[in-house]
């Protein structure tokens, strides 16, 4: 069982005010001046790489500010984005450890932008972003001391995601050597000369760690309307958060649990190559949403009484995806219907996985082509950082020997 935090809450900008008298603002904790963030990016296809990636951020302080790229930045740099400036913006909004979003962020991250949203330093993965000339984009802010790093997670990246919706075989999430895989990856992480380590693909491991980081623990409190909604949650996106968001606000103290269907029953109802992402990095995705408070991870397909007594579920909510059969040919979802707590939820977002992939393979060519361009400018980077650190190394032993 894992638990998750409510909306996130906002962190006052200003220091606690001691001077009133008798104020409880005068505690050590509170004097603690607030700590305020930048984290800067595409955020195209958000996926949980995404989301450790602002865990770890945030960590480092106490207020989040997250800047998004237009679309037109990003065409400029990289190449076309999968999602619209608008879709991802409210992806990242939905991230729970993020606190506020700023919308069309320089592709350049600036002291000026730093100062502007009166941020402390910047946090950025542990891989090279360079602007369409190859420079380092967060040159300036590192030269000024104010650029922290924290760990890219290791088996995710846009890159691996896109091979594997174009990858047509239903074991593609637990055969990493499937030769046909291989050569989807080659077209997509690959330049001419060699791989760079932050565009290739590589294997996600799940660990109990990582999941106890994503989730927060937190029990349904007396009072709280416990809503239960199942299903795939497969490539997490727009689509889950408009409806996630919806269910959220069928109650005035909600405690959402989401169950996930194991891999096998996914594609049992979702059959060709369903789930793109295996229960693990599907369990990080899910977790990771602001309007979650609980996953059940390999939740039955049929939503029976066992589970809602065990939860205490006072609604269960479904969208407007059809609904199959269990494989008896019973309804799902026959005993909440049977108690009266089932709620069909429209969230006026049609948007699915299916269409998801098929924007990626409309536009497989562009993005084969957007990777190897991004891995050559990288590819180059190394090769000027490791003459460097040889130039270095020789010069060290002609001073020690003046």
């Amino acid at each position: 069982m894992i638990r998750n935090g409510h909306h996130a809450t906002s962190v006052p900008r200003e220091e606690a005010d001691c001077t009133k008298p008798g104020s409880s603002a005068c505690s050590p904790e509170k004097r603690k001046r607030v700590v305020r963030l930048w984290c800067d990016g595409c955020y195209d296809m958000v996926h949980y790489g995404h989301s450790n990636q602002l865990r770890q951020a945030k960590a480092m302080g106490d207020y989040l500010i997250v800047g998004v790229h237009t679309d037109a930045e990003i065409s400029k740099h990289k190449g076309p984005p999968v999602f619209t400036q608008e879709e991802r913006y409210k992806m990242v909004r939905a991230i729970k450890w993020v606190d506020e979003i700023v919308e069309g962020a320089p592709y350049v991250t600036t002291l000026e932008t730093l100062d502007k949203y009166n941020c402390d330093f910047c946090v950025h993965g542990d891989d090279i972003t360079l602007t369409v000339d190859g420079k380092d984009t967060y040159e300036e802010v590192k030269r000024a001391g104010r650029y922290r790093e924290c760990k890219r997670t290791q088996g995710v990246s846009t890159t691996d995601l896109v091979g594997r919706m174009l990858l047509m075989t239903k074991a593609h999430h637990s055969n990493i050597d499937n030769p046909d895989y291989q050569q989807h990856t080659d077209n997509f992480g690959k330049g001419p000369k060699g791989h760079s380590p932050w565009t290739g693909v590589s294997q996600f491991l799940q660990t109990s760690q990582k999941i106890i980081q994503f989730a927060s623990g937190k029990e349904p409190q007396p009072g709280d309307t416990i809503i239960y909604v199942a299903g795939a949650f497969d490539l997490f996106h727009i689509g889950h958060v408009d409806f996630l968001e919806m269910v959220y606000k069928q109650a005035e103290r909600p405690y959402v649990i989401v169950g996930l269907h194991f891999d096998q029953e996914v594609n049992r109802y979702k059959g060709k190559n369903y789930p793109i992402m295996n229960i693990h990095e599907r369990t990080l995705s899910v977790l990771a949403c602001r309007y979650v408070s609980e996953v059940v991870i390999g939740a039955p397909y049929a939503v029976g009484k066992d589970l809602l007594d065990h939860f205490k579920v006072d609604l269960v909510c479904h969208g407007k995806t059809e609904v199959l059969p269990d494989k008896d040919g019973v309804d799902p979802y026959a005993e909440p219907k049977k108690r009266g707590i089932f709620r069909a939820i429209d969230s006026g977002n049609n948007l699915t996985t299916d269409d998801i992939v098929q924007r990626i393979i409309e536009n497989r060519l562009q993005f084969e082509a957007r990777n190897q361009k991004k891995e050559a400018k990288e590819m180059a980077v190394i090769e000027a950082m490791k003459k460097r650190e040889q130039k270095e190394q020789g010069e060290a032993p002609a001073q020690t020997a003046h």
